[in-house]
Parts: C-alpha cells; structure tokens; sequence
C-alpha cells in the first residue's frame, strides 16, 4: 500500500476561514492524485460474500481494522481537502459509525461520481459515502442506508444573474447552455423541464470556472454545494441562485442522499443505519454536518425505503 494512503485515512473538518481559489484546485488536483494511486492498489480491497443470509463484510472489515469508503470529490459531500486528506460530511459520519461498529479506520478511494456504483459493486471500495441521491434506479444496483440529509438544488450563474434563471423552466426558456456534474440527478431535471443544451462537468469547481469564463451560462448543484463552492472560492463574477425545486413528472420533488451498500451486505448496511438513528435521535449527526453547510431544516426523517419506490 502507498504510504500517503495511510496518511489521507484522517478525516479533517473544514476550514473556517475561506479556500482561496488556488486552494480549491489544489484539492481537486490531490483528488485525481489519490485516485489514481488507489486505482492501483488491491490491498484496500475487501472482497464479499455473495450470500443470502446478508454477507459478512462487517466481520471482515472488523478483522482487518479499516473500511474503505468511495468519494467522488463532490464538495461538501466527500472530497479531499486542501490539505490532502479526505474530508466532508459523509466521512466524517462514516468515521463515527464504523468506528462504533468496531472498524476504526476509514480509507478514501477518490473516483467519478459516475463510477461509483460500479467501482461498489466491482469491490474497489467497500461503501459509497458520497451523499448519494437514493432514487429507484440506483436501488435496483445498490442498497441505501437511510438518508442522512434532504436538499433542494441551486445555480451558479454569471454576477447578476443577467439571464433571470431561478427555475429549470427558466434555462429552458433562455434556451441557456446549463452544465452539471456527471451522472448528477440534475441531467434529469433539467431534462424535464426542457432544457436542450446540456454539458457535464468534473465537479462543481470546474462548473463556476466555465460559467465565469462564459462556457456555460449556469451550472447547477445541489443547494449546499453550490452555496459553498461561491462562498469558498470568493468569486466575483458569478453568484448562487435560491434554492431550486426540481419537478418530477410535473410534482414538485426533493432529493434525499445517503450511503450506498452492496446489495448482499444488508448485515452491514442495517448495522449502519442503527447507528445512524441513535445519532439523528440526540442530535449528533446536525452536530456533524453543520460545519460542512448543513442546517436543521435539510435534517430527514425519510426512509431509503420510501425513496426506493417506483
């Protein structure tokens, strides 16, 4: 294994000062560094049962001392930070579960937001920990953990917004070129809703760089990646929109996210969620988020279960 694997395995809180823009590629170029050595090594790989009675990957990620999470760099979600280690919501509350669960270390395997399930279900990593929108198509790939948050999305738009887009119906009506992350939930909103020129993009960074270079016209996220990415990168030619609410065969919908599992792994996966709903009963698990930009009212009481359904 590649001595700076071991080094990244720390999870650090957000800064509270801002990341200048330079710090904000820095991590992104760490993030493509650590994932290309990742890719290459099989030692944090831990391979699971195709059982039925719901897999023993728990006992043997117990016996090894450590759980290997996928992120996709997707801020404030999972992502390595400035300083080279992973960070973000979803792993630092993998981080306090696994450990109750008697796995005390997390490792980070970076990789695309489009790869994730397959990099799940291929054995690269052992859990997505990527605040994952749970829908039923992926459920049919994967199973979720409860979520862990809900969200709307928002837009980042060139300073002033001189296009007036708050709505997916208004980027159609400008006939505006829109540009989100791949495999994003985003493609399909927009779609809906009519938009015709559609791009991805690598990560949120990459979509307010285009729009304030003039690629693109609007980028959009969900509401608390975009928010921060604005915030962070202390731009002056673009800005976020107000929260979006996206439309689902014409009703007004709201995204849930939470970790993903491997369809045998229910053992693990039930293990998890226990753990995850002592910490949303006391409060813990707002305590953890707050730092990366969440607030009570994104906190969720909605079941993976209810998300799964057709």
């Amino acid at each position: 294994m590649a001595p700076h694997q071991e080094k990244t395995s720390d999870i650090t809180q957000p800064s509270t000062g801002g990341i200048r823009r330079r710090s904000l590629l820095a991590g992104v170029a760490a993030l493509g560094a650590t994932g290309a050595i990742g890719a290459t090594s099989a030692c944090s790989r831990v391979s699971t049962a195709q059982a039925q009675d719901g897999g023993h990957l728990l006992e043997r990620l117990r016996a090894k001392g450590s759980v290997t999470l996928g992120l996709a760099g997707e801020q404030p979600y999972g992502y390595i930070g400035k300083d080279g280690k992973m960070t973000g919501s979803a792993p630092t509350i993998a981080r306090v579960i696994f450990k109750r669960l008697g796995v005390p270390k997390v490792e980070p395997f970076p990789t695309d937001f489009g790869s994730l399930i397959v990099g799940l279900n291929s054995q690269q990593f052992d859990v997505v920990a990527a605040g994952m929108y749970i829908n039923p198509e992926r459920c049919a790939k994967v199973i979720f953990a409860d979520p862990e948050y809900q969200m709307l999305d928002a837009f980042i738009v060139r300073k002033g917004n001189p296009l007036k887009l708050h709505t997916y119906k208004d980027i159609a009506r400008a006939k505006a070129k829109m540009a989100t992350g791949v495999g994003y939930a985003e493609i399909g909103y927009a779609q809906e809703a009519g938009v015709k020129n559609i791009t991805t993009l690598p990560d949120q960074l990459a979509g307010l760089l285009a729009v304030e270079q003039g690629r693109v016209d609007v980028f959009a996220g969900t509401a608390v990646t975009v928010r921060n990415v604005v915030q962070e990168s202390k731009t002056t030619q673009a800005e976020a929109t107000g929260e979006v609410t996206p439309y689902v065969k014409g009703k007004p919908h709201i995204d849930v996210g939470g970790f993903a599992f491997r369809t045998p792994e229910t053992h693990l996966r039930d293990a998890f969620n226990r753990e995850l709903h002592k910490m949303k009963r006391s409060g813990e698990l707002l305590d953890l988020m707050r730092p990366f930009g969440f607030t009570k009212e994104q906190m969720t009481s909605i079941t993976a279960k209810e998300k799964c359904r057709p």
